[in-house]
């Protein structure tokens, strides 16, 4: 079974890429980068040029594509919004008319920003879409598109991820711990957390099954604020930088709206059969043994 990443610098991809790798799967992997040390088998690729995408998929003949490229910066995508589209809608378009092409089941990443985020109620996956900000929307309508071109197809929605390749809310909160003694953080959004290793030997998992459909994964445990995320990571790492809680309303950085409630109802992954994620102290825990085993200098900025 040979399978095409995109999206290979992210931090899913990255993360993907290596499951793939230590279980000895044959993988290309895929980016806009010239080039990677993450895998011999690399091809350049723009997702944008149909005509690149379309010879990529045709030469390659993968039995699964694992579209992990997109454009996440949430707050970036307000001010650019026909570059969103033209990534997360146009680019999406074009892997899933190569899957076609060639039979290809497709996983699809999205996003828990599909969702209004009102109320405190998990979010299931029949639940109507009603997203709050561009990205949210480029990432639904993308959904759509995916569910009307292929037959073989996953859609996985994600929330708050955090992974060793790249920046991510883990990685910042331990930087401003080593340069400040109070951080204020939001303690009126409310979800879990997503550790890209443990999703993606689940992606593998839904790769070698038929059970399609649109699948919502988080970390297991309880729901929980990015306030308190921050104290288990400083508790975890041992810092006695103060965390101070603040509203959405006082907080006052972000350009995009944010949804309070980013609860997903996982209940269906077991309901499928497949393996729910490890629970997200868990998956903290190995994450940032992760991180020292990296040499991270995050890790090694005096706090």
């Amino acid at each position: 079974m040979k399978y095409l990443v995109t999206g290979v610098t992210g931090q899913l991809g990255y993360d993907v890429v290596k499951e793939l790798l230590k279980e000895g799967r044959e993988v290309i992997a895929t980016g806009r980068k010239d080039n990677t040390t993450l895998c011999s088998s690399y091809v350049k690729l723009d997702i944008n040029n149909y005509q690149e995408v379309k010879k990529v998929i045709k030469d390659i003949k993968p039995a699964v594509v694992i579209h992990c490229a997109a454009w996440t910066n949430v707050d970036g995508a307000e001010d650019n919004i026909e570059e969103v589209f033209k990534t997360n809608y146009g680019g999406t378009k074009n892997i899933a008319l190569g899957c076609k092409e060639v039979g290809a089941k497709m996983i699809y990443i999205s996003t828990d920003y599909v969702f209004n985020g009102k109320g405190v109620k998990p979010f299931r996956e029949d639940d109507k879409k009603e997203p709050l900000n561009v990205y949210g929307l480029s990432k639904s309508v993308s959904e759509d598109l995916v569910m009307n071109l292929l037959d073989k197809y996953y859609i996985v929605r994600i929330s708050w991820v955090f992974g060793i390749n790249g920046k991510n809310f883990v990685k910042t909160m331990i930087r401003l711990a080593n340069s400040h003694d109070k951080v204020n953080v939001i303690s009126d959004q409310v979800g879990r957390p997503t550790y890209t290793k443990d999703l993606a030997k689940l992606l593998i998992e839904m790769s070698l099954k038929d059970k399609y459909g649109v699948y919502h994964v988080s970390n297991e445990g309880e729901y929980i604020s990015w306030y308190q995320f921050t104290k288990e990571i400083y508790k975890l790492m041992g810092i006695n930088t103060f965390v101070n809680p603040v509203t959405t309303e006082e907080y006052e950085l972000s350009k995009a709206q944010r949804p309070f409630n980013s609860r997903l109802d996982t209940s269906k992954l077991e309901e499928k059969g497949f393996n729910k994620l490890p629970d997200w102290r868990l998956a903290l825990k190995d994450y940032l043994e992760e991180l020292k085993k990296s040499d991270s200098l995050i890790l090694k900025r005096k706090r």
